[in-house]
């Protein structure tokens, strides 16, 4: 999320004029480094060159960068100017004079209009922005005895919240995470990735299984959906968890792409059964089954959706995670000891790759910690 939102900020400052967003520190250096330019040309050139066109220039600059009060100051600059007779900057009193105070006029009026819609905008933009917060709040780098990392790109533009969510949540002596894909993407999908979260992170204290916790996941959108009879809410997602007291890691699939196990250069996908998708009523009368794998030391784990997989190229191929998951770790392993980045080091590869991403995209990397029994054996007991 946090690296959505540079990313976001980002492309503002190089888009701002067509976007509507303040201007980037180096847009208000033009109009008074112009104005320098010109005097200093004017006092080191004869009086027969008259650079009155780029003088009325000077103003119409400011109005994009400055304020109503900066753009006046400047503009009664080069008013001042043109009023003395002896610099040879237009005529006092010509038709010059009158249309560039004009103009000075015009861009202080466009600076006021322009700084307001500004602050309306940025005010507009980070309620928005604290609103999306508030449904996918930034990552901890750890939660119980897991560090996480995760990298979340929206499909609609300047959005940081889409289709995709995920969460990784203590529980009652287990770590347990989310990720997920709810039907559609863009923020028409926001309302159910809310729910779903609000739900998940209820059954993460009041569930005893990630059974459960499916259940509470498939209840809540057979209950948003009882009231319209055309509505076709449903979501896949995948839910881990991280008992302390065990060095294993359980699994449930709900329709979700499998995680993949990262043991050095040797990734395997995890072969969890897929159960039905949430939504349909199924998960709480036929649970989805669960995989329990045992994890060594430096495994890492990689949660993704389908907005990975499933990027393709100009001709239709699809990314090769796995093989291109093995390359990255054969030529740096010590990629593997920074979730961050590894995370962006996939996500530069699927670019390249796809050239293009249509879809959200989440991908999420569990470096689970020492358990309770390898602390016990590591510790010798006290005599």
């Amino acid at each position: 999320m946090i690296r959505a939102a540079a990313r976001r900020r980002d492309a503002e400052e190089r888009d701002w004029l067509l976007r509507g967003t303040p201007p980037p520190p180096w847009v208000r250096w033009p109009p008074p480094l112009l104005l320098v330019v010109i005097v200093l040309v004017q006092l080191m050139t004869p009086k027969s060159l008259d650079l009155t066109f780029l003088v009325a220039a000077v103003p119409p600059l400011a109005a994009l960068s400055y304020g109503p009060a900066a753009t006046a100051l400047l503009g009664g600059v080069v008013v001042a100017l043109l009023s003395l007779p002896d610099f040879g900057l237009g005529h006092a009193g010509s038709s010059d004079e009158l249309t560039i105070t004009f103009i000075a006029l015009l861009s202080v009026v466009f600076a006021w209009v322009r700084s307001r819609r500004e602050a309306q905008l940025v005010t507009v933009r980070t309620v928005a922005e604290a609103a999306q917060f508030a449904v996918l709040p930034p990552l901890p780098e750890r939660v119980g005895r897991v560090r996480c990392a995760g990298l979340y790109q929206a499909a609609q533009h300047e959005s940081l919240v889409g289709g995709d969510f995920f969460d990784v949540r203590r529980g009652p002596g287990v770590v347990r995470a989310l990720i997920g894909d709810v039907q559609g993407h863009g923020l028409a999908a926001v309302g159910t990735v809310a729910a779903l979260l609000g739900a998940f992170r209820e059954a993460v204290l009041d569930q005893p299984d990630l059974e459960g916790v499916a259940a509470r996941l498939d209840r809540r959108l057979v209950v948003d959906s009882e009231g319209d009879e055309h509505a076709e809410l449903f979501a896949t997602a995948v839910l881990l968890e991280f008992p302390d007291d065990s060095c294993v890691v359980r699994v449930v699939s709900c329709g979700h792409p499998p995680p993949l196990l990262l043991r050095g250069p040797e990734i395997t996908e995890l072969a969890v059964a897929s159960g039905p998708p949430l939504g349909l009523g199924i998960a709480g009368l036929a649970p989805p089954e669960q995989l329990t794998v045992p994890l060594l030391a430096g495994d890492r784990l990689l949660g993704l959706t389908d907005g990975v997989s499933e990027a393709r190229d100009a001709s239709g191929t699809f990314y090769p995670l796995a093989g291109r998951l093995t390359e990255m770790v054969k030529a740096d392993p010590a990629v593997l000891d920074d979730p961050a980045g590894l995370t962006e080091r996939v996500w530069a590869d699927v670019v390249r790759h796809a050239g293009m991403v249509r879809d959200d995209v989440t991908m999420m990397v569990f470096a689970p910690g020492p358990c309770e029994p390898e602390r016990s054996r590591a510790t010798p007991e006290q005599p």
